[in-house]
């Protein structure tokens, strides 16, 4: 079917701008082809247990970024190198830092880290029972009415609202 009217034509060229348009919508990221089972299930439980230094609240198997996808492939060449999971971390460790482990060791160096929110909640708790208790401690003594005052305060409650 040939369309020779102008308005055909025009629809002709924003339906085809359209599906050209869409196709790219359409694409999906590659999926890497599957290596030695092996090698994958452990990688899946090391990724597991390290952080990814861009996301930083990701693990490293459930980052989508590229320095991840880098950082699995250097976890996937130390695997195929016959490395135990110990030495992976630890050259990881040695390489990135003890932030790269989503639990790093309990160690000097790491101790603000595993006890620095604990401390803080301490020392705020210890504050606010001494803020409390100072506020207890110091009442602002109230003076007794004078006759005269307590004969306004009369006159005002038996007139009402007004003044």
């Amino acid at each position: 079917m040939i369309i020779t009217t102008r308005w055909g034509k025009s629809l002709g060229l924003a339906l085809l701008g359209l599906l050209i348009g869409w196709a790219p919508l359409q694409a999906k990221e590659a999926v890497p082809a599957p290596g030695d089972p092996v090698i994958e299930k452990r990688l899946a439980l090391i990724s597991e247990e390290l952080r990814c230094l861009v996301c930083q609240n990701e693990s490293l198997a459930s980052s989508r970024a590229e320095l991840a996808n880098d950082l699995r492939e250097e976890v996937r060449k130390l695997l195929r190198e016959d490395q135990s999971d110990a030495q992976i971390k630890a050259y990881l460790v040695m390489r990135y830092g003890d932030f790269v482990l989503y639990r790093p060791e309990v160690k000097p160096l790491t101790w603000v880290l595993w006890f620095g929110p604990f401390a803080l909640l301490l020392l705020g708790l210890l504050g606010l029972m001494a803020y409390i208790r100072e506020r207890q401690s110091v009442k602002p003594a109230q003076a007794p009415l004078s006759e005269e005052d307590r004969r306004k305060v009369e006159r005002i409650l038996k007139m009402g609202d007004a003044p």
